[in-house]
């Protein structure tokens, strides 16, 4: 596969087989991914790969959360502006509108919108997850460089004929999270990532993207 095929063929897949992914194959992929660029080489991800009984804890203790209702965990970063202005509005209020339209739900039914979305806590059947930490002292452009990382990693991960979903979702349980994972308190819990191989059979949901021109402007003779 090449980078075209990677980057095009690469998309937040919700829907995973049981299928175990090989440790040799997630080593490969991390160890190609810390050559992802980094301000000054700072390195600046942390990341916990998580699969078998551990993850299923996990998945449990976060499952009995929901159900139980216990609030999310206090915020350690703000994941959305509080008002987003245009254009971003209207993206990401059209991609709820794809993403949930697809499963059928009515914009006004928010309690399946919920249901839906307490999918995440389940790593969306997913057998290995990922969870990317940053320490709490580093700035905005050491936050972009993970940012960065974590793409590496997606697309190496297609190159491996697997898929992937990053969730800041898992943000808002980041308690439950450490208990399985212990960080140490000076790192803060960016996303995770539920890895695995794609099940075909539930549909496939791709977002739509911005046109060229309304995010790129070529400056030239």
């Amino acid at each position: 596969m090449d980078v075209y095929q990677a980057v095009t063929s690469r998309r937040a897949v919700r829907a995973f087989t049981d299928r175990q992914v090989p440790r040799e194959v997630l080593e490969r992929v991390l160890s190609a991914a810390a050559r992802s660029p980094s301000g000054s080489n700072l390195q600046p991800w942390h990341a916990y790969v998580v699969t078998g009984r551990p993850l299923a804890r996990l998945k449990k203790r976060a499952g009995e959360r929901v159900a139980a209702g216990d609030p999310w965990d206090e915020a350690q970063y703000e994941q959305y502006p509080p008002a987003l202005k245009s254009p971003y509005r209207e993206r990401r209020s059209a991609f709820g509108e794809q993403r949930y339209g697809a499963l059928g739900i009515p914009r006004g039914d928010l309690e399946a919108r919920q249901r839906a979305a307490s999918a995440n806590w389940d790593c969306f059947g997913a057998p290995a997850a990922l969870f990317c930490y940053i320490d709490r002292d580093l700035g905005r452009p050491q936050w972009s460089d993970v940012g960065m990382y974590l793409q590496t990693v997606m697309l190496l991960l297609r190159a491996e004929g697997l898929h992937s979903c990053t969730q800041m979702a898992w943000a808002k349980y980041r308690e439950t999270v450490a208990e399985i994972v212990s960080p140490p308190d000076e790192l803060i819990l960016f996303c995770g990532m539920s890895i695995g191989f794609e099940d075909v059979t539930a549909g496939d949901v791709r977002t739509d993207r911005a046109p060229l021109a309304e995010t790129v402007t070529f400056v030239e003779d």
